[in-house]
């Protein structure tokens, strides 16, 4: 009898398992099926997504791509020209430094060719390049950043678009360049300006000597010591520099009928540049390059805390015309040379790598 009361248990056991997995069964077809339609609307959505963000992506890469490349053409032209400029004048730059910084030396071209030759006979011709390492070190990122700088300041500012004559914009953009080119490579220009004044043997024998013996013996803030002296006076240098030379570009577009020149048209107009940018901010210079080098010549008293002192010690001691213009005759050689030629050479430069350029995208495009 027990046996016989044990069976419809298992059978109802049978039939509860056999539901629970019918139901189980169901309700898992259930899920594919709708999983599946899901899978199949996300298939017929993504196409649409992809196509989308593909077409957005298309839309906005070349046009990336182009502005990558003017940038970098930018910095490489600028860099180039200016390195080139300033090797040239090296010897020139190191001799007018020289007159600059000291008080009791009164300048004249025979002096200064007297600078010059005895360089040469106790250093070797070498030395007439001395701090040029130091040049090289700061003028390629200064160059690199004014250049760069100023084609984007240009653009912010909407200098002479769509044919207008925005005289006041073109100055401008200029002097941002300056200032934005100076503030981002100063404690360079320092360092190059103590290694001109100095021999190998009494002062700096490296760049990186200049560096570890101010931070040591003067402290890191003197790293930027004549910095606002330097802004003042990149204002009207850096600006008056790119103003001529933009105007008299634009005014020569006008005679000719055409937006080309040629390589001695640039010379031409990046000397006219140079030699205004040079006279109009040429007595902050002096200021400068005094409080630059002011712990180098302690021996001789002299002190140049701030521009305001600078300035009326110059005048008190040395007048107008042999203080604050000393040297200006040497800057009329080298300025226009020097300028000159980074004008001519970043605009040469420029237009070959943007042929390139263009060359490189019409074959990617084909």
């Amino acid at each position: 009898m027990s046996r016989l009361l044990e069976k419809p248990n298992i059978a109802m056991s049978i039939k509860s398992t056999g539901s629970q997995l019918s139901s189980t069964v169901a309700s898992a077809t259930a899920g594919a099926e709708e999983s599946g339609t899901e899978g199949t609307s996300r298939t017929h959505l993504s196409p649409s997504v992809t196509t989308a963000t593909g077409s957005v992506a298309v839309a906005n890469t070349p046009a990336m791509r182009h502005k990558i490349d003017q940038v970098l053409i930018s910095l490489v032209s600028g860099a180039a020209a200016g390195a080139l400029a300033k090797t040239v004048i090296a010897p020139l730059d190191r001799t007018k430094i020289n007159f600059q910084i000291s008080k009791d030396i009164p300048f004249s071209f025979r002096a200064s060719l007297l600078y010059l030759q005895n360089t040469y006979n106790k250093e070797g011709v070498l030395a007439l390049w001395r701090g040029n390492s130091a040049t090289m070190a700061r003028i390629v990122p200064y160059a690199a950043i004014q250049f760069t700088a100023h084609e984007q300041w240009r653009r912010i500012l909407q200098v002479d678009k769509d044919g207008s004559n925005t005289k006041g914009r073109r100055f401008l953009a200029g002097s941002l360049a300056g200032i934005t080119s100076q503030s981002l490579t100063y404690p360079l220009d320092l360092a190059r300006a103590r290694m001109a004044v100095t021999d190998r043997y009494t002062g700096y024998r490296t760049l990186r000597q200049v560096f570890a013996k101010i931070w040591v013996e003067e402290g890191p803030r003197t790293l930027y010591r004549g910095y606002w002296a330097t802004v003042l006076g990149v204002i009207p240098y850096a600006g008056t520099s790119f103003f001529t030379y933009e105007t008299l570009k634009r005014e020569y577009y006008g005679m000719v009928g055409s937006n080309k020149h040629s390589a001695l048209v640039s010379l031409v107009f990046g000397a006219a540049a140079g030699a205004a940018g040079q006279t109009a901010s040429y007595p902050l210079d002096i200021v400068r390059r005094r409080m630059q080098t002011m712990r180098v010549n302690t021996a001789k008293g002299d002190r140049y805390p701030t521009i305001l002192e600078t300035l009326v010690k110059i005048y008190r001691e040395e007048g107008i015309k042999n203080g604050f213009y000393k040297g200006l005759s040497m800057n009329w050689i080298k300025g226009p040379i020097a300028v000159g030629i980074s004008f001519s050479t970043y605009d040469l430069i420029k237009a070959w790598l943007m042929e390139l350029s263009h060359l490189k995208r019409g074959r990617h495009e084909n």
